[in-house]
């Protein structure tokens, strides 16, 4: 496995796991490859998240601290009260934030996390259970301001260079939890499929990726022919099939910096879009209202 960064700054989510430890490892290895060489090197700053759900999350904490003092890297952590209760999107709601925090508190380049390809082949089948789209199949992805270099590796690979290299990690006890629906995934389903069978659902979603970047770019160029910046015009949308008007507000709202709405608010707006009296608003995530006027469609409300 070979992690090429630039010579600039990154935050590392670190959470104690064999995953982000190896993650953490391959890293420091280059920073210090390259520093040894007289080079640029990649400036790591250590981010951990102690969600307050396990009462022993505190030795987490505190064994990834010494890791980075092992390293000598910077080390910083935030502590959330969530509980054993805590749904796992209220537990990653607050641990991105918390990431997004430092991310911007430090001007680094980006955030890197360790999720490899057990993880979005556990996300899509998730999302497949849950219905949320085509979207969802791809939704473990990188992005300009968030890395993950390690989607192409299974977690065994992870698991082998760990042993190779003598790292300890620690073992959240949480993860056999099957009460969690990815959980669940993660040790009855997954492990049904056989090697063979693990790289064709990989080679349909890296196809499906695809696809999807070039919907999504089609219905951004779509939306760059409205007339006006914000608004759509209601009697062009009333006019496309339901299942592509969803795709166009999904990406209208995305748009607009609106991300947290799901398939039965967006089939809501929707059918609020194409039936609904002018003049009738409508809520919308994020603190907006959609205007229904008579020959158009606007987000009203809170806007930034």
């Amino acid at each position: 496995m070979d992690l090429q960064l630039e010579p600039t700054s990154y935050v590392v989510a670190v959470s104690g796991g064999v995953d982000s430890l190896a993650l953490l490892h391959l890293l420091y290895a280059q920073s210090w490859a390259a520093r040894q060489a007289g080079q640029p090197a990649p400036r790591l700053i250590v981010a951990h998240y102690d969600h307050g759900i396990r009462e022993d999350s505190v030795a987490d904490r505190q064994f990834v601290q010494a890791v980075a003092k092992a390293y000598g890297l910077p080390f910083v952590y935030d502590e959330g009260k969530l509980g054993p209760g805590a749904s796992e999107a209220e537990a990653r709601n607050a641990r991105y934030a918390f990431l997004r925090h430092v991310h911007k508190a430090s001007s680094t380049r980006a955030i890197i996390t360790a999720h490899h390809q057990d993880d979005a082949l556990e996300t899509a089948i998730l999302n497949l259970i849950r219905g949320t789209g085509r979207r969802g199949l791809t939704a473990l992805r990188s992005h300009q301001d968030l890395h993950r270099p390690l989607l192409d590796v299974p977690k065994q690979q992870l698991i082998d260079y760990a042993q190779a290299k003598g790292l300890r990690w620690r073992e959240d006890s949480t993860n056999r939890d099957e009460t969690y629906l990815r959980n669940y995934i993660r040790h009855r389903i997954l492990p049904r499929f056989d090697e063979a069978g693990r790289q064709r659902l990989w080679a349909i979603l890296r196809s499906q990726q695809v696809t999807n970047r070039a919907i999504d770019n089609a219905l951004i160029n779509a939306l760059h022919q409205q007339s006006q910046t914000g608004v759509l015009d209601r009697v062009w949308f009333n006019h496309l099939p339901h299942s592509v008007a969803k795709e166009v507000l999904a990406a209208w709202l995305r748009a607009r910096g609106i991300r947290g709405f799901d398939s039965k608010s967006l089939e809501r707006l929707v059918v609020a879009a194409k039936i609904a009296q002018p003049g009738k608003q409508f809520p919308v995530p994020g603190g907006y209202q959609l205007h229904i006027g008579s020959q158009r469609l606007a987000l009203v409300g809170s806007e930034r």
